[in-house]
């Protein structure tokens, strides 16, 4: 029997055992992600005097190995068991935490760069074996629905992280706020042994030799559908417009609003709710609405918000724009996600997110790394112009694949 099929008996969404764990273990690795990132943000603004130089490299250090590693997570995560890849990702994880921990204690305080380096590098194991595991234990009929309740979980740390994150540098400082991630790493991987078993036998011996021909099956699987394809151009774009503005986020607060740098939590707070509100809203209709119309309103909308931010000097009007922009934005996490799904077989997920994972991070670190040189060249203003711009155009790349259907064998679970 189809695995879909008996899978469609549970009496709901909140009862499956796979999305119970696998949010329990988001949890905590959001807890620790957060807490990182606010303090490497702050550690790093106060040790340079908020070089924009500096500031940027944390973006770059902690996305520039996704760009390198997805496309071979990716290919390992179709072949490995997907439940084993993910526990060790994360013992790995917490390990490599806590030797760059001791590192930072008795060594230079650039190591931090080292804490997103090495995590970024394991997450691109650990994200397509979710994927596939996501793909295997929920029915088609609720994938999008299910993206949902991720994007809620995403929007509540959008809200909790940024305060999380401040008080726990402000009070107990970096080395704290670094173990800590280890730790909650540690508990993810204790969580994850809850998994069901997914019954995917590793290909590793069967098809030894044959990474390289599975590597360029999936460049050839995502050029080979014309929803794939534009999917990767919207990545490409999306990437470019998110990358330069989440680089100069803290210029946005002390130059154009003229607050110090612990007001970007607000603005992310802000976001956070209403992604938490929309994620609800877009949860209801999910089923009728189909995911390429939902990326493209999402992008749209993230056009004229980005534009926006990037020319008002008042506080009230940038908080009420980053609101609107959060209430649409799970458009675009649900609809790329749920694209990805719905046009990828069940043996090639992994390698199709791999593909089009480094389209958007690797743009993202493109336009990152240039930040700060584009900062000195032209006005904020004129920079979130530009990425407005790649937003509208991101959208528009949707218009010719707007009425098309996902094939049926894509939707096929596999057979248990």
């Amino acid at each position: 029997m189809n695995r879909h099929e008996k899978s469609t008996k549970a009496p709901s969404l909140l009862s499956n055992r796979f999305l119970q764990t696998i949010l329990l273990s988001n949890v905590l690795l959001q807890i620790g992600i957060w807490v990182r990132n606010f303090a490497i943000l702050l550690y790093v603004a106060e040790r340079t005097n908020n070089d924009p130089y500096a500031i940027s490299l944390i973006s770059v250090a902690e996305f520039a190995p996704i760009f390198v590693f997805s496309f071979i997570g990716g290919t390992f995560a179709d072949r490995w068991r997907p439940k084993r890849t993910m526990i060790w990702c994360d013992l790995l994880s917490a390990v490599s935490v806590f030797a760059v921990l001791l590192t930072i204690h008795f060594g230079s305080w650039h190591s931090v760069y080292l804490v997103a380096f090495i995590s970024a590098i394991l997450s691109q194991f650990s994200q397509p074996s979710s994927m596939r595991l996501f793909k295997y234990h929920v029915p088609e009929e609720q994938l999008q629905q299910g993206m949902a309740l991720f994007q809620s979980l995403m929007a509540i740390f959008m809200v909790l992280g940024p305060m999380l994150g401040t008080f726990v540098y402000s009070t107990f400082g970096l080395e704290t706020s670094i173990a800590i991630m280890g730790v909650v790493f540690l508990l993810s991987a204790l969580v994850l042994i809850r998994l069901p078993e997914d019954n995917m036998e590793s290909q590793t011996v069967a098809v030894k030799g044959q990474f390289r021909k599975d590597f360029i099956e999936g460049f050839r699987y995502v050029w080979q559908s014309q929803v794939l394809r534009m999917l990767g151009l919207a990545f490409i774009l999306a990437g470019l417009a998110v990358g330069v503005a989440q680089a100069l986020n803290l210029f946005i607060v002390t130059e154009r609003l003229g607050k110090s740098k612990e007001f970007l939590q607000y603005l992310l707070m802000v976001n956070g709710v209403a992604m938490l509100i929309g994620g609800g809203i877009v949860a209801t209709f999910a089923k009728r609405v189909p995911p390429q119309l939902l990326l493209a309103i999402g992008m749209l909308a993230g056009a004229v918000c980005t534009v926006i931010v990037g020319y008002s000097t008042s506080i009230p009007i940038t908080l009420t724009v980053q609101f609107l922009n959060g209430l649409v934005f799970p458009c675009i996490h649900i609809g790329i996600s749920t694209m990805i799904l719905k046009w990828s077989d069940s043996s090639i997920v992994g390698r199709v997110n791999g593909v089009l994972n480094p389209m958007f991070v690797g743009m993202m670190v493109i336009s990152m790394s240039f930040a700060g040189a584009l900062k000195d060249a032209f006005s904020l203003g004129t920079i979130y112009s530009g990425a407005g711009l790649l937003f509208l155009i991101g959208a528009l790349s949707m218009v010719p694949i707007m009425n098309q259907k996902a094939p049926d064998h894509a939707l096929t679970a596999q057979e248990s």
